[in-house]
């Protein structure tokens, strides 16, 4: 009988954790459903606030589209990619210093000012996509470099062997 009594006090102790697991999914789910919202409708907003007409825009997108083009286009060679990724990481450095002088001078090109203190329109529009880039480059390169360390442990391997069948010889 005491055992009957232990096993429903354990149900019944397993059945309010179960239930309370489920609040704490639920009031989590709908949290992070409100909090993802918010920050979706600002990254629309921020989008729709910018004139993609304006000629200097165009020209960046071409200016990320076309170094992107030379990354992919020149990932074998090694030396290239690793001139193109010192001058993405120097305009990712540079970046500050580019949005306070476009932030002063940004009546002779641009209809609007984008550029804040915060720096947002350009960490969006030039940090993001040449760190995208980067990371691009770093991948690469890391694939190379293992593809180079099969070819070396294969190359060993073969030159082990032949000392091996030489000895037998």
């Amino acid at each position: 009988m005491a055992v009957a009594g232990a096993m429903e006090e354990l149900r019944s102790a397993l059945r309010d954790h179960v239930e309370l697991v489920a609040e704490l999914a639920d009031r989590f789910s709908s949290e992070l459903r409100g909090g993802i919202r918010p920050a979706i409708d600002n990254f629309v907003g921020f989008f729709h606030a910018i004139d993609w007409k304006e000629p200097w825009l165009i020209g960046l997108l071409l200016f990320h589209a076309s170094f992107l083009l030379v990354a992919i286009i020149s990932r074998k060679n090694v030396n290239l990619q690793l001139c193109l990724s010192i001058i993405a990481f120097s305009g990712v450095l540079l970046a500050e210093r580019i949005n306070s002088l476009l932030g002063h001078n940004w009546e002779s090109f641009a209809g609007q000012n984008y550029f804040d203190s915060s720096g947002v329109f350009m960490a969006v529009l030039w940090s993001g996509p040449l760190l995208l880039i980067s990371i691009f480059i770093v991948v690469n390169t890391l694939f190379t470099l293992v593809k180079l360390i099969i070819q070396w442990k294969r190359a060993e391997l073969r030159h082990r062997a032949r000392l091996a069948r030489e000895k037998t010889e």
